[in-house]
């Protein structure tokens, strides 16, 4: 369903050489600086001499991480937790293949094979772990050079709307292995995001940061990253 703009002029691969998680350096909550992640790209299990006809549409990159309170669950395997397609239960059910942010927690991720452009429809999608009943909202921006943010706005104090602008909110039905399109709006479930409401023709990163309007308490708090897929995008060469 990963709608490409561009064919891949220099043959497209998905990313390879993905690190021990344990070489990514973690910021700590009580540092307000994001920390540089070594974080590398997905290994990639299929015959090198035949490239895919797509590019990976999903995060291969960890610019930065920095915790807020409550944040724990999924460091153990990070960054590999955020990397590749949601991996919710397909019913609808959260997932435990997560990130915790935690209390105005943050983490800026990249798309390398991948640009997100503004297409038809919505050109990005964001998946937590919410289930009937409970949400944990999360800010999303994207940025073309990592620096100048623009954001969706949020409204994580609307429950009786939805928490309009916000991820964290509608359920998910993919996974890697129940055939669901992680990039398809219609059957993947997540947050839909498009470039076109903001006024963004093209970007390279995505942040998400916790709303601070969420749970903090245990090891689990605050908005919990799965995966983003990217639905409108554009081959880099």
């Amino acid at each position: 369903m990963l709608r490409l703009f561009l064919a891949c002029f220099l043959g497209c691969t998905v990313p390879e050489g993905k690190t021990d998680p344990t070489d990514s350096v973690v910021a700590d909550s009580s540092n307000d600086s994001a920390t540089e992640s070594a974080a590398e790209s997905p290994p990639d299990d299929s015959d090198d001499s035949v490239p895919p006809e797509e590019p990976w549409p999903f995060v291969d990159g960890v610019e930065s991480y920095v915790p807020g309170v409550g944040a724990g669950f999924g460091q153990d395997n990070f960054p590999d937790v955020v990397y590749g397609p949601p991996e919710a239960p397909g019913n609808g059910g959260g997932s435990l293949d997560v990130l915790s942010l935690g209390q105005e927690g943050s983490i800026v991720v990249t798309f390398r094979a991948i640009e997100i452009i503004d297409g038809p429809g919505p050109d990005l999608l964001v998946f937590e772990n919410p289930f009937v009943g409970w949400a944990e909202t999360g800010v999303v921006g994207v940025s073309e050079d990592g620096q100048t943010w623009t954001e969706w706005p949020c409204d994580a104090e609307n429950m009786d709307e939805g928490y309009p602008g916000c991820a964290g909110v509608a359920l998910v039905y993919a996974n890697s292995t129940n055939g669901v399109d992680a990039t398809d709006p219609d059957a993947a479930g997540g947050d839909r995001f498009d470039l076109g409401e903001i006024g963004v023709a093209q970007a390279r990163y995505v942040r998400v940061r916790d709303s601070g309007a969420n749970n903090y308490e245990g090891l689990s708090g605050g908005f919990d990253l799965d995966a983003i897929a990217v639905v409108n995008g554009m081959a880099r060469k």
